[in-house]
């Protein structure tokens, strides 16, 4: 299904719009256990812990965060 195959949403506002996909999205993940997560998916997160659990590198303080945050703009 596509949005211009429901004719009144063009009439809706942006904020209208949002609205309307945050509460698809909260009907959506009340039925997690029905989505198919691919497993190419899971490869890359079983992976990805692996990597961090050899070595887990030194994690940043919120201060640290913020300053490299900041740099970046």
């Amino acid at each position: 299904m596509r949005s211009t195959d429901i004719p009144i949403l063009s009439e809706l506002s942006t904020p209208e719009k949002i609205l309307l996909v945050e509460d698809l999205w909260d009907d959506i993940t009340c039925d997690e256990a029905h989505i198919d997560v691919p497993e190419s998916h899971k490869k890359e997160l079983d992976r990805r812990l692996e990597r961090h659990l050899k070595s887990p590198g030194r994690l940043l303080s919120l201060e640290e965060l913020q300053t490299r945050v900041a740099a970046r703009k």
